[in-house]
């Protein structure tokens, strides 16, 4: 079943789609080219949510589950929009023998998101990952490319209101 994931609307610009159709027009003959369109799509617009997905499916002539199907197999396609600050739990072992679960449960009930979604002002989107190679500093999650070690559930708060 194909779903729309982001809570956030979709506001893809004139400009956008235009990019997006003169990929399509040149790569429509040879429907090899699927994951290159997919690929430029999110380049244009930074992820891919369905309607995104839909105009790569009628303008390629691929059936929509197919472009759903690639988008949500490989990693490298985001099907929601990324915040102005992403955040990254670790759940890798160390992290999670260490109470990452409870970190991210924490920002999920701070930010009133999931992983894989992004708040509705899109300041902050939420990923938990495996590993992101801190295991001395377990639990560990990022906020772009600040790394935050031996956080505890009641540190999150703080943490995260320095980007508000």
């Amino acid at each position: 079943m194909i779903k729309k994931v982001s809570n956030i609307p979709f506001s893809g610009t004139a400009e956008q789609e235009e990019k997006l159709k003169a990929v399509i027009e040149e790569c429509k003959s040879d429907k090899s080219l699927l994951m290159h369109v997919m690929q430029q799509a999110q380049e244009i617009y930074g992820y891919l949510p369905i309607e995104v997905q839909i105009m790569i499916a009628e303008g390629m002539d691929v059936p929509l589950q197919k472009v759903y199907g690639v988008s949500t197999f490989y990693a490298q396609f985001a099907l929601s929009p990324k915040g102005k600050y992403n955040i990254s739990v670790c759940l890798g072992t160390a992290c999670y023998v260490k109470g990452s679960q409870q970190i991210l449960d924490k920002i999920v009930e701070i930010l009133g998101i999931g992983p894989g979604e992004c708040t509705q002002d899109v300041k902050f989107s939420l990923e938990a990952c495996r590993c992101i190679g801190a295991c001395g500093l377990a639990p560990v999650f990022t906020v772009n490319d600040d790394v935050y070690g031996r956080v505890t559930p009641d540190k999150v708060a703080d943490i995260l209101a320095k980007y508000k």
